[in-house]
């Protein structure tokens, strides 16, 4: 498989899941950042999903000043600048919060479980470049989803049809990602991200989670570089 295919399963995943369709009582925002923001995410694709990978990461969707802003996976602009080397022109959703606009790579704030994530990631790997030839990270569902007053949204939290039609697109494309890349270990960010791995492939690879690095979680707070690196080290992802 070429790289290019990661970025025709992204356009048919971003096709598939229109924004507009999720808008109920509760859920006021929908963003889509592999529509409004798909130059910066197809630079991330076709520079970084080449060839086999050792190991899928998997989150579960974009954060309000990462991936919405950057189209990147837990996209904190910091590392995707300068560690990625990825910048890009990002347009707007069709519906923006007042307290969570989209400013693209001109954003000031920094989101935290993206600057946990590849922190780690760039500390064991100074060049990305090293990274990315055996691992590589993905959202589970590219959408992001915020109430009325401007909170977060978690997919898990939505209608149940939502979260069926929500499923039925992402696990497609979760499928042509893990044939494309051929990774030997998948790795939920969370246990949300694990949940659906484990129900997609069934135990086929060696699957586990991580904690999620998210400011929400005390555990994460309380030192989630150690706890995340332990967990790789002991389930053989990573070695001396």
């Amino acid at each position: 498989m070429i790289p290019s295919s990661l970025v025709t399963a992204a356009r048919e995943l971003g096709a598939a899941l229109k924004p507009e369709r999720f808008i109920s009582n509760f859920i006021a925002y929908v963003y889509n950042p592999i529509d409004y923001a798909f130059g910066p995410h197809e630079t991330y694709l076709r520079r970084f999903g080449k060839g086999k990978k050792r190991c899928l990461f998997l989150g579960m969707n974009p954060g309000p000043w990462g991936m919405a802003q950057t189209g990147v996976p837990f996209g904190e602009i910091d590392h995707v600048t300068h560690w990625m080397g990825i910048v890009g022109e990002v347009g707007s959703p069709q519906k923006t919060h007042p307290k969570k606009p989209v400013h693209g790579f001109a954003c000031t704030r920094s989101e935290v479980s993206g600057r946990r994530l590849w922190g780690l990631m760039k500390k064991r790997f100074p060049a990305a470049d090293d990274f990315f030839t055996d691992h590589f990270v993905a959202n589970y569902c590219p959408l992001l989803f915020l109430d009325e007053g401007g909170r977060n949204i978690t997919p898990n939290k939505l209608l149940r049809e939502q979260r069926e039609e929500i499923d039925s697109a992402c696990n497609v494309h979760l499928q042509r990602t893990v044939e494309i890349i051929r990774p030997d270990y998948l790795v939920g960010i969370g246990g949300y991200a694990e949940k659906k791995l484990r129900i997609l492939f069934k135990g086929d690879m060696p699957t586990l989670s991580i904690l999620h690095p998210s400011p929400a979680s005390p555990r994460a707070n309380r030192g989630w570089e150690a706890e995340a690196t332990k967990s790789l080290f002991e389930s053989g992802v990573w070695s001396e």
